[in-house]
């Protein structure tokens, strides 16, 4: 009994390499239409991975707007301290001993 099995399982070997090129050029329209399905699914994952990177680094830019703006804000408050005018006003008399002249000492040039 054994010789009759080998030789039915030897006539139902099939080459599976043969098998899936048989299969394969049969069907190009369907192997084309899952290599097209397959292309665009990588196309979406990668899209959505570079859009995820891209709202990073917009959000790591807008961050830094924010501290800029914070830092410009704070910049022009203390512009705005120095130049008062009773702060400078103050300051020339203290270190360079200056005042303001009397009204008569005062003199107008006039240009022509």
């Amino acid at each position: 009994m054994t010789p009759s099995k080998n030789t039915t399982a030897s006539s139902t070997n099939f080459n599976l390499l043969l098998i899936l090129v048989s299969d394969l050029t049969r069907h190009k329209l369907r192997v084309l239409l899952y290599l097209m399905v397959i292309t665009s699914a990588m196309g979406v994952i990668l899209s959505s991975h570079y859009n995820r990177l891209q709202v990073m680094k917009i959000e790591t830019l807008m961050q830094q707007r924010d501290e800029l703006d914070v830092e410009w804000r704070n910049l022009v408050l203390e512009q705005r301290a120095l130049t008062e005018h009773n702060r400078i006003e103050a300051m020339v008399e203290k270190q360079l001993n200056m005042h303001r002249p009397q009204a008569d000492k005062e003199v107008v040039v006039r240009l022509k």
